[in-house]
């Protein structure tokens, strides 16, 4: 993990890439569990068999929003400003869903600093440029701009 002394270093890095996250295992049980968690049981994702046979994916895959949820651990896996005592998640500007990530893949986030913008005393709009990476893969899963907003 990077660790960045203050906001002002992390405003020096803007439009560089920050880092990339470890990876992480995408498996069945926690495909079903963000199934039962959102209510999206859809075959592609939860029916290995079904999947394997009639999926163009030639097996299950996670959902989207499965994927996208992911990006607040992974990352935090990748850098940390000191004296930021709150993060906000505030939206997304931009998502794309570009490659399926089929279950038993790996996958990443690899960031890169838009913009760090004050938004008054001790607060800052941060945005990532954030790529969802398979592992082995040339496509990423998801490309999305997060918008986070650093209280200090």
């Amino acid at each position: 993990m990077r660790i960045l002394e203050n906001v002002e270093e992390l405003q020096s890095l803007v439009g560089e890439e920050i880092g990339t996250s470890n990876w992480m295992a995408i498996d069945q049980e926690r495909v079903n569990l963000f199934a039962d968690a959102t209510d999206d049981h859809q075959w592609i994702h939860v029916d290995i068999e079904r999947a394997k046979k009639e999926s163009p994916f030639g097996g299950p895959v996670a959902h989207g929003f499965l994927t996208l949820s992911l990006l607040p651990p992974l990352v935090n896996d990748i850098f940390k400003v000191e004296g930021v005592t709150t993060r906000v998640n505030y939206g997304l500007n931009k998502v794309r869903f570009v490659a399926p990530v089929l279950v038993g893949s790996r996958v990443r986030a690899r960031v890169t600093l838009k913009s760090v913008e004050p938004r008054g005393e001790g607060r800052y709009m941060i945005c990532n440029e954030i790529a969802i990476e398979i592992e082995g893969q040339d496509k990423p899963a998801c490309l999305a701009q997060g918008l986070t907003l650093y209280i200090l």
